[in-house]
């Protein structure tokens, strides 16, 4: 079933990344600049945008602190001036493993700073621009953490639920606006933000195939994107176990990580 316009033809197209200097948003730009995109990589790191456009001609790069409104607007600013945006992918995020009896409040509120809010900073200063041409495609990274609470995801997994009930209210309300909205929800990447993980990853995949199944998904005109299957299938089986069940295997993978 297909939820959204599919996208079957990057030529021509313009895409803004949140979060591409390395890691998911990194190699989805890689692909989209390969299937004829243009191109606009958003990140903190202006050294590592410089060296994205440089070997992808075309490309441009807006430098931002996802984390910093004022920051966000001046780079929707920018990104608008250069022409209409069909897509936005926000794929900024913050990781660190943590449990609750190592509670550490600065850690929660920078997972929620980076992972959520800098979200709605985004949405902030780009829908309006979707709304008035009625058209636009608004993609989110979350995770497979977000379908249920995990050991070691105290910080990192309440964002990424918060992030897929965004998603699927946004895409309730935006519809009939003619604004598609997507949610990505990968397992295991091989990213540097899962190098802090000490456990085994199951299904662990490169960026590389990720960014293959978010341009396969985008091109199918799906809402939920996750991948690979054969783990998020796992997961989303344990998403509608009743709790009592859900608890039993949960505290099983605390007693062995």
């Amino acid at each position: 079933m297909s939820f959204n316009p599919p996208f079957t033809d990057w030529h021509g197209k313009s895409v803004w990344l949140v979060g591409a200097s390395s890691g998911i948003g990194l190699a989805t730009a890689e692909a989209l600049h390969a299937a004829g995109a243009r191109v606009l990589v958003s990140a903190r790191n202006a050294d590592a945008l410089a060296r994205f456009v440089e070997a992808h001609p075309g490309s441009v790069a807006v430098p931002l602190d996802a984390s910093d409104p004022v920051a966000v607007k001046t780079a929707a600013h920018t990104v608008q001036q250069a022409g209409p945006v069909d897509l936005v992918m926000y794929c900024a995020g913050y990781y660190k493993p943590q449990r609750a009896d190592h509670f550490d409040l600065s850690e929660m509120l920078k997972h929620q700073q980076v992972n959520y809010v800098g979200v709605l900073y985004v949405l902030d200063a780009m829908l309006p621009h979707f709304l008035k041409r009625q058209a636009g495609h608004i993609s989110i990274v979350s995770s497979v953490a977000g379908y249920r609470g995990l050991p070691k995801s105290l910080a990192y997994g309440p964002t990424k639920a918060a992030l897929i009930n965004l998603a699927e209210t946004l895409y309730v309300d935006l519809k009939a606006n003619g604004i598609g909205v997507s949610v990505i929800n990968p397992g295991f990447v091989e990213t540097p933000a899962t190098a802090h993980n000490d456990f085994p990853m199951p299904g662990l995949v490169t960026t590389a195939d990720a960014a293959r199944e978010i341009l396969a998904g985008w091109h199918k005109g799906a809402f939920e994107i996750h991948f690979p299957k054969r783990f998020t299938l796992w997961m989303k089986a344990l998403r509608i176990l009743p709790y009592a069940a859900y608890f039993a295997i949960a505290s099983r993978l605390v007693k062995n990580p």
